[in-house]
C-alpha cells in the first residue's frame, strides 16, 4: 500500500434508484454526482439475492452474507422454537461493521446514521445512530453522547422524524412531506459539515436516507404508469422524487467540497421502483396448498370471530367502500404499535409456515423435524421432495392481471448463502414477479390493488393491497469513486455488496478479515496494490 496519508468520505444514498441516478446524472439534473462521475470511476453494485431488502445494510457495513450476519428482517424466528423475536432486542447483526474493525487497527472513524446499525459500545471515534432515517429501531443515540445534546440544541432532530407511512391524498400533504425531507437534508449537511470541518478522521460516512422515504411514498407520483397515479397531483408537484434527488445531490456537492482532498465514494446499496406482487396473498396460497394450516380458534369474542369472518368473504367491491370510510375516521389517542409476535399458523397441522421477509421477496421455513419443536417434515429425501412440490406449484400460479406467472422463481436459502448464522433465515424465498404494478386500496379508490391467483391446485385465491406504500426496492445499487490514482472510466463488472467494507478498509491501510468479500481494486486508485482486479 501506498505511504500517503488517507482519508476517506463516504456519502450514502439509501435507497436511491441506480437507473434514475444514471440518467438524471447523464442529462444534468444532478449536477454534483455528474462531476463525480466525470472524475471518476462509476457503475453497479450488486444486490443480494433473496435477502435485498432488510439485509443490504448489515451486509454492506459488516461485508459479510445473510447466512453470516443473520439479519432479514425486523421479526425473526428463533432457531429452535417457534418464537417471533423483535431483532434489535436480539443479537440482531452478528458480525463486525467496518467501523469497529477500522478502531481496532487505530484508524479514527465517524459512522453517521448508518441504517440498520446499533450503537457500538466502546468506540472512540464519531457515532451516531437514527437522528433521522427510516426502519429506526434503537432510537437516538451518539458517541460521545454530549454530542447528541449538542446536535438536538443546535440543529432539532430530524423534521420528518423516522416514520414516513402515513396517508397523503392532497397537494398539501405531500408538500409538507417534501419540504420536511428538504429540510432534513439541508440540516444534515449542516451538522455534517461542522463535524468534518472538526478533523481528526480517517474515514467519515453519513448516510441520507430521504431519497428511502420519497421512493416509497411518492412512487405513484413520478411514475404515470402507476395505477395510482394523479396527473392533477403531480402537475401540481412536479416530480417529487426529482425534488428529493436534486436536494441530495447539493448535499453531495456541498460535502464534498467541504472535505478537500479525501478520498470520495457516494453510493446506493439497493435501488427502487414500482409497489409489486403479492405478498398478502401468501398466506392464502400456501393453506390452499394444504401445506400450512390457520390456527383453530379458541378464544376471543364470539362477535368478533363473526365478524372476520365475515369480512374474510366480502368481494372486494364491498370492502373497498368501507376501508375508505374507515380512512377518513378521525384519528384518536392510542399506544405505540407492538410487533406482533404470532406466526398466525396451526403448526401442529403445517408442514411449513410463512415468516415476514419483507414485501419483494416472501418467506417460508420448512416446519422441521429435529430442529423446530414439533417439526413434521423428515430432513433429507423427505424434506427435498416437499421443496421441489412447493416451488413447482407456486410458479404455476397464473396472476389473472398478466396471465403470466405471479410468482418469478422459488429459491433455496441454503443453496445462495452459507453461513453460522443461516439457522435464523427463512428456507424457501419466494420472488414475486414483477411485471406490473400493484397498486393499494388507500390510494385512487383502489386501483390495480387487487390481485387475483389462480392454478389447478389453489383455484382462485384474491386479495388487495391495504399497505400505503407505492414503491418498493429492487436489487443493486450504484456507486460512484473519486480519488488519487482513480481514472475517469465505467465499471466493467457488478462489483459484489460485500467488497464495499473491506474496500473501506483498504483505502485507510487496514483489513477486515472475516469479510466475505475483498477490496474491489477498481475503488481504490493509488491504494490498489494487493488487490486482485480480476476477482469476480
Amino acid at each position: 500500500m501506498s505511504a500517503r496519508p488517507a482519508r476517506v468520505l463516504v456519502l450514502g444514498l439509501d435507497a436511491a434508484s441506480p437507473e434514475l441516478l444514471e440518467a438524471w446524472t447523464a442529462d444534468g439534473t444532478l449536477p454534483h454526482l455528474r462531476s463525480l462521475t466525470l472524475r471518476g470511476t462509476s457503475g453497479r453494485l450488486g444486490g443480494i439475492e433473496g435477502f435485498f431488502v432488510g439485509s443490504t445494510w448489515p451486509t454492506l457495513y459488516t461485508g459479510t452474507g445473510p447466512g453470516r450476519h443473520g439479519f432479514h428482517y425486523q421479526l425473526q424466528i428463533a432457531p429452535g422454537s417457534y418464537d417471533l423475536q423483535w431483532s434489535p432486542a436480539s443479537d440482531f447483526v452478528r458480525t463486525e461493521p467496518f467501523w469497529s474493525a477500522l478502531e481496532r487497527s487505530g484508524r479514527r472513524v465517524a459512522a453517521l446514521d448508518v441504517p440498520l446499525s446499533r450503537p457500538a459500545p466502546g468506540m472512540s471515534g464519531v457515532q451516531v445512530v437514527e437522528w433521522g432515517g427510516h426502519d429506526a429501531f434503537f432510537g437516538f443515540h451518539t458517541t460521545p453522547p454530549e454530542l447528541g445534546r449538542e446536535l438536538v440544541r443546535r440543529h432539532g432532530l430530524h423534521p420528518q422524524g423516522t416514520v414516513c407511512d402515513a396517508r397523503r391524498t392532497t397537494v398539501r400533504d405531500h408538500r409538507e412531506f417534501l419540504e420536511r425531507l428538504e429540510a432534513g437534508i439541508r440540516a444534515k449537511v449542516t451538522w455534517t459539515g461542522e463535524l468534518l470541518a472538526r478533523g481528526g478522521w480517517d474515514l467519515f460516512a453519513q448516510v441520507f436516507t430521504e431519497g428511502h422515504c420519497a421512493g416509497h411514498q411518492c412512487w405513484h407520483l413520478h411514475d404515470p404508469t402507476h395505477p395510482a397515479h394523479d396527473p392533477e397531483l403531480a402537475a401540481a408537484l412536479g416530480d417529487p422524487l426529482r425534488r428529493i434527488y436534486v436536494a441530495l445531490d447539493a448535499a453531495v456537492g456541498e460535502l464534498v467540497a467541504s472535505a478537500g482532498d479525501a478520498h470520495v465514494l457516494v453510493f446506493t446499496g439497493h435501488g427502487m421502483a414500482s409497489w409489486y406482487g403479492a405478498q398478502f396473498l401468501l398466506r392464502g396460497i400456501l393453506n390452499r396448498l394444504g401445506v400450512t394450516a390457520a390456527p383453530r380458534t379458541r378464544t376471543g369474542p364470539r362477535v368478533r370471530r363473526i365478524a372476520e369472518r365475515v369480512w374474510t368473504r366480502l368481494p372486494e367491491r364491498l370492502r373497498a367502500p368501507i376501508r375508505a370510510a374507515r380512512a377518513h375516521l378521525p384519528a384518536g389517542p392510542s399506544a405505540p404499535a407492538r410487533p406482533d409476535l404470532r406466526l398466525h399458523t396451526d403448526l401442529e397441522r403445517s408442514l411449513c409456515f410463512p415468516l415476514d421477509n419483507g414485501q419483494a421477496v416472501g418467506g417460508i421455513r420448512l416446519n422441521l423435524a429435529g430442529r423446530e419443536p414439533g417439526g413434521r417434515l423428515a430432513p433429507g429425501a423427505e424434506a427435498e421432495a416437499f421443496c421441489d412440490q412447493l416451488a413447482a406449484d407456486l410458479c404455476e400460479i397464473v396472476d389473472e392481471r398478466t396471465g403470466e406467472p405471479l410468482v418469478r422463481a422459488v429459491r433455496r436459502t441454503d443453496a445462495l448463502h452459507a453461513g453460522e448464522a443461516q439457522g435464523h433465515l427463512p428456507d424457501l424465498l419466494v420472488e414475486w414477479n414483477d411485471l406490473v404494478a400493484t397498486g393499494t386500496t388507500q390510494l385512487a379508490d383502489g386501483a390495480g390493488a387487487t390481485v387475483r391467483a389462480r392454478s389447478p391446485k389453489i383455484g382462485v385465491v384474491e386479495g388487495a393491497n391495504d399497505y400505503g406504500r407505492t414503491g418498493e426496492h429492487r436489487p443493486g445499487g450504484w456507486i460512484v469513486a473519486v480519488g488519487p490514482g482513480v481514472p475517469h472510466d465505467r465499471l466493467k463488472r457488478v462489483v459484489p455488496l460485500t467488497d464495499l467494507a473491506p474496500t473501506l478498509a483498504a483505502l485507510v491501510d487496514a483489513e477486515m478479515p472475516q469479510a466475505d468479500g475483498r477490496p474491489a481494486p477498481e475503488l481504490l486508485g493509488e491504494r490498489r496494490a494487493g488487490a486482485d482486479p480480476t476477482r469476480n
